[in-house]
Order: structure tokens, then sequence, then C-alpha cells
């Protein structure tokens, strides 16, 4: 069981896999255990609980799969370099770390030295900006957040189901994709079911 799978047990008080099927193809086709270490692309959005502003911290692999979610009060150079050691810890050293131009980032990775492996500029970072938008659209229908713990909740819930439901659809078949994700939809139905 992952750590992933013990926090939802904790939480709900029985054992929960979100992660499912599709990962597990995911990581024989890779063979480099849960998640690729390729490619990682990092971004904060801001998030808005009670007038107060947070950030939210995001960090995806280059298949789009949600690696780690971090909520802070502040944008700089010591928690960018928490977000990055605690995910370097959870998910191991990727070979490439996409950002956007943030200096905060910049100057983390020189901390930590890993400032070669850091790319950035254009649309690079297309991948995360675009992981944000599921993550919006639930926010909208929640009615905005009421505090940074329940933030910090919902995202780390959020992007485990959203992983699990998540299929590269541009890369896969009609037939191969519809059996991923009935076999995506049995697994959820059975977890609900218990």
């Amino acid at each position: 069981m992952n750590a992933a799978s013990i926090s939802v047990t904790k939480q709900f008080g029985f054992g929960l896999n979100v992660l499912g099927q599709s990962s597990r193809e995911k990581s024989v086709r890779i063979g480099q255990g849960r998640h690729s270490n390729w490619q990682w692309h990092l971004d904060e959005v801001f998030v808005k609980i009670n007038g107060e502003r947070f950030y939210l911290w995001r960090a995806v692999d280059h298949e789009g799969e949600v690696l780690e979610c971090f909520v802070t009060k502040r944008r700089n150079k010591a928690t960018a370099k928490k977000f990055l050691i605690k995910t370097m810890r959870k998910h191991g050293s990727p070979k490439i770390i996409t950002t956007d131009k943030l200096a905060s980032y910049g100057a983390a990775f020189r901390e930590i030295g890993v400032v070669d492996r850091q790319l950035c500029g254009g649309r690079a970072n297309n991948r995360c900006e675009n992981s944000h938008l599921p993550f919006r659209r639930r926010e909208r229908a929640m009615q905005k957040f009421k505090s940074c713990a329940m933030l910090q909740k919902f995202t780390s819930y959020h992007a485990q189901i959203y992983n699990h439901f998540n299929h590269e659809r541009h890369l896969e078949s009609r037939h191969t994709y519809k059996r991923k994700r009935s076999a995506a939809l049995i697994e959820w139905f059975q977890i609900c079911a218990s």
C-alpha cells in the first residue's frame, strides 16, 4: 500500500487505492516505479480563502499526472525549496524540471544544486498550467474554499482521483481507452460500495 492509500485509509477507515490500474500500466511501460522521473512541470496558482491570498504549488509529470500539491501563504525561495525537496523525497529526482520564470525557483534550484536541470520560457510549462483547469472547475462548483487545511486536503484527494480517471486519450486507440475507462469505473464503484 502506498502513502496515498494509507492517508485515505486513515480518513475513511477502509483500504482505498485510488491510483488504480492505469497507473500500474504506466509504471510497467515506464519501468521506473510509480511515476516517471524524466520531466516534471512545476507551477503555482493563486487561491483566495476568506479574502486572503494563498498559493497552491503543483508538480506534474510529463504525462499529466499530478505528483504533489502544496498550499502555502508565501511564494518565496524558502517555500519553493521546501516544495521541491518534499517532491523529490517522495518521487525521486527528475532529469528536467520545467518551470515558469519565477525567480524563487532559480534561487531554490541553486541552493539544492539542480540549476542545470531547470528549463523555462515560452510555453514550456503548459502541461502544469492545464492541470489547474480541473481544479478551478471544482473550486467554482464548491463556491470557493473556507480554510487552508480544507484546500490542502481537497487538492490531495482531487489529484489522486483525477489521476485515476485521466487517460491519455490522444495516445491510445478507442478500444484501449474504453477498456481502461471501464476498468477505472468498475474499480471506483467497488471502492464506493465498500
